[in-house]
């Protein structure tokens, strides 16, 4: 049987999953960790994630596979010389030390609402243009010695074929590619440095089923996509329909037929790995908030679950911001977490469950940003992520939400996409054709609890939201 596959290389760790690439069946899986990074420099070496694929593959313990495709964290900055070496360190998605650069950047243009026009991305720090203007301006010997542009997932692709490719997802969120009209704008790039020969730098843009040879000539290459691309085939996301991912970071999209432009520089206008486009919000802060306080609170995973889960809906007043550190949208990078509302008598139990509100109402406010913008979002509301198998989670979103809440079957849903793409070019086929044929929009669906009353307890929070602390930190 042919065997595709797919590769998530996440801020956190590389996982692999093979899958039958006719029937979608799951045949191996294997993981090794990344480097742990720490906001506002969050830098990793682009060779910590070879070491780690070698590794994840190594655990799946399969020889010989037809097709691989692999699907990056976004946004990250990667920098090579001519022999394609890393020049520095990647700074990655939720590297906050070029702000004061996307803030320049948009001056240059005449505001979020030009940027939003040429190329569907307003710049926040998170954006790779900004990474790249910082690095113009505050290492401009490294600045001098480019020889290529990429992003993680092109590096990895890179390593696998020999030359530089990506696609139109992951290009989309550079602040340098316009998915409306599926190019790269060097007009853009020339803010940050007028002399370059962009085009020389950057990867040749793939379409959704093409790819290169292997490097040893045994396998097929996808192009390979950004993460949240990837996401959104693993859970074979229906126009209409709304995914609320909670990874490290948060973000809520949906699949379009056109493109979204959003002067106020919330809903970024991406493209997605079909051909289609994704109109997504992201996040900083998600999982990592639920980690740090059942680290505090001294409980695993499991625990401060049971924890959430015990104390009412609203956690008794508590509100918890959870802009640890800082925030993308909305635009805070210096803003950091409050917690409001205690008393004395407040219960461990109470912290847990704000906890997890502050994550799912920042992750609605998300969702509110689409549907301003004019994204249809009146279809099911899918889960997607890591975060997904918490049982809080689950039953908070639908809570605050009033609706029942699909949980993909699948675990592991960058790594089933990954291994979709690389299916559909392997076989020549349409990739949401894959996934639907796989059945990977088969779902659980959590019911809210009733009584609960979600717009009260996310007015709370959107009361500390706005307070002028939050704007400061």
């Amino acid at each position: 049987m042919p065997l595709v596959m797919g590769v998530d290389s996440s801020t956190q760790s590389t996982k692999v999953e093979v899958r039958d690439a006719d029937d979608g069946r799951v045949v191996a899986e294997g993981r090794a960790p990344h480097p742990p990074t720490t906001p506002p420099r969050s830098e990793q070496d682009p060779r910590a994630w070879w070491t780690a694929f070698d590794a994840a593959r190594d655990a799946a313990g399969i020889e010989h596979v037809d097709a691989v495709s692999v699907a990056g964290q976004q946004h990250g900055l990667v920098v090579l010389d001519a022999d394609g070496a890393p020049l520095r360190p990647a700074k990655l998605w939720n590297d906050t030390e070029s702000a004061a650069d996307a803030a320049w950047l948009v001056d240059q243009l005449g505001g979020p609402a030009a940027w939003a026009g040429a190329c569907g991305v307003v710049p926040v720090a998170a954006v790779t243009i900004t990474k790249l203007s910082w690095l113009h301006r505050t290492e401009p010997e490294t600045f001098s010695r480019i020889a290529q542009v990429v992003l993680p997932h092109d590096y990895l692709t890179a390593r696998l074929t020999g030359e530089y490719v990506t696609d139109r997802g992951d290009a989309s969120g550079t602040g340098y590619y316009s998915a409306a009209a599926s190019q790269y704008r060097i007009d853009l790039l020339e803010i940050v440095d007028g002399d370059l020969d962009w085009a020389s730098l950057l990867p040749e843009v793939l379409g959704p089923t093409e790819s290169r040879p292997a490097r040893d000539g045994n396998a097929l290459i996808a192009a390979g996509t950004g993460d949240n691309m990837a996401a959104a085939l693993g859970i074979a996301l229906e126009p209409g329909d709304v995914a609320i991912s909670i990874g490290t970071s948060g973000t809520a999209y949906a699949v379009s037929p056109r493109p979204t432009v959003d002067p106020t520089g919330a809903v970024a206008s991406f493209a997605d790995a079909t051909g289609r486009f994704l109109p997504l919000v992201c996040t900083l802060n998600a999982t990592k908030v639920t980690d740090a306080i059942a680290r505090l609170l001294g409980v695993d995973h499991a625990a401060l679950d049971a924890l959430a889960l015990e104390a009412p809906a609203g956690a008794g007043g508590v509100v918890l911001l959870p802009y640890f550190d800082g925030e993308r949208t909305p635009n805070r990078p210096d803003a950091t977490g409050t917690i409001a509302g205690l008393h004395s008598d407040v219960a461990a139990s109470q912290l847990a469950r704000a906890a997890f509100e502050g994550v799912v109402c920042g992750l609605l406010d998300a969702v509110d940003a689409l549907a301003a913008a004019g994204v249809e979002v009146g279809g099911k509301v899918v889960l997607a992520g890591g975060g997904t198998r918490s049982r809080a989670y689950q039953q908070i979103v639908a809570d605050l939400t009033g609706t029942a809440v699909a949980v993909p079957h699948a675990n592991e849903h960058v790594a089933a996409g990954a291994c979709v793409q690389a299916a559909a070019a392997l076989h020549g086929r349409e990739p949401f054709d894959v996934a639907r044929a796989w059945g990977l929009g088969a779902a659980t669906f959590v019911e809210p609890n009733g009584g609960v009353d979600g717009d009260e307890i996310r007015s709370r929070y959107a009361a500390v939201r706005d307070a002028p602390v939050a704007a400061t930190g």
